[in-house]
């Protein structure tokens, strides 16, 4: 189960590789109505099959926000917009993803994430690793043309988000020289907020997830690193890919975080990788849907479940209502 956790929290930075995050909002305390703080324990309850939600308060005026959740990467032939999507979309005045994605990338851009991503302190893979698993890893690597003089140094879980990646093949900037066989919503609802003059903004820095990287101990990832090689292009791997893509597709985002809780290892880093981000982004979200109507698209990992970013809107006295294309 391991490709369910990296496919819904790394491969995003990989999508996005190194776009400025200058727009992050950061919360504050200027909201133009009252907004509360957590209101009552509501009780958890299983949620409809649905991608996008409205998102409505009573004491809240301006129209209605919204939230998707996103599958940051899906064989284009199964890329799909839910019914009302687009129209969520456009009447919203500002998009906000997990990262913002509104200024392009650049050259220094560039230097300062490939710094980020390696390890601190001089730590290798080959101190990490026993000789066993660092040749098999090297010479996966090797195949994928990422020598091992470079990616021995950087972070293993960085590294374990690109076992199931043909990273030759995907050309999500519009700039590769080639038809990419996956698309990414990100990237669709980003092009498609340019066009229609819709803002662009983000619920976390880039330096925050790659900071993810480094609350998970160097051991703990090189473990991971060796499974999702081990398990990369195997039956299981493919099976397991296929039932989280058809999950997504049937909109049964409680069917994705029962995914992620029946993996052992994710449990021990759920806080980490999903509850603390969930919680963090839900005063940003706040204030934006208090003053204008905004849309909301993060991975879909990330709305159901007790700690998910609808129930924790629901506790804020927010309604909650699916736009089901069913």
């Amino acid at each position: 189960m391991k490709h369910l956790l990296l496919f819904f929290t790394i491969t995003f930075l990989l999508l996005l590789g190194c776009k400025s995050t200058s727009k992050v909002v950061e919360a504050s305390n200027t909201s133009n109505i009252d907004v509360p703080t957590e209101t009552t324990q509501l009780t958890y309850t299983e949620w409809s099959d649905a991608l996008l939600w409205k998102v409505t308060r009573d004491d809240i005026t301006v129209e209605p926000s919204y939230v998707f959740g996103t599958i940051h990467m899906i064989d284009k032939e199964k890329f799909f917009y839910p019914n009302g999507t687009l129209e969520a979309l456009g009447s919203s005045q500002e998009v906000l993803f997990e990262i913002d994605m509104d200024a392009m990338s650049n050259v220094a851009n560039q230097m300062s994430m490939i710094g980020k991503i390696m390890m601190k302190d001089g730590v290798t893979l080959k101190d990490l690793l026993s000789e066993e698993d660092y040749t098999m890893v090297a010479a996966f690597f090797d195949k994928k043309g990422l020598p091992m003089m470079f990616a021995n140094k950087i972070k293993p879980m960085f590294l374990s988000s690109m076992t199931e990646m043909d990273m030759g093949s995907m050309d999500m900037f519009g700039g590769g020289g080639g038809e990419s066989d996956v698309k990414s919503y990100e990237m669709e609802m980003y092009a498609y907020a340019e066009e229609k003059g819709i803002e662009v903004g983000g619920l976390e820095t880039m330096d925050y997830q790659i900071g993810i990287f480094d609350s998970i101990p160097y051991e703990a990832q090189a473990k991971m690193l060796v499974e999702a090689v081990e398990q990369s292009g195997s039956a299981d791997a493919d099976r397991m890919m296929d039932d989280l893509i058809r999950t997504y597709l049937s909109q049964d985002i409680d069917g994705l975080v029962q995914a992620f809780s029946d993996d052992d290892e994710f449990a021990e880093f759920e806080s980490i990788l999903l509850n603390d981000r969930n919680h963090n982004w839900i005063p940003i979200i706040k204030e934006k849907f208090a003053v204008q109507p905004t849309f909301v698209a993060v991975g879909a990992g990330h709305l159901a479940g007790p700690e998910g970013v609808l129930h924790l809107l629901r506790r804020q006295g927010y309604t909650i209502t699916p736009i089901s294309s069913k």
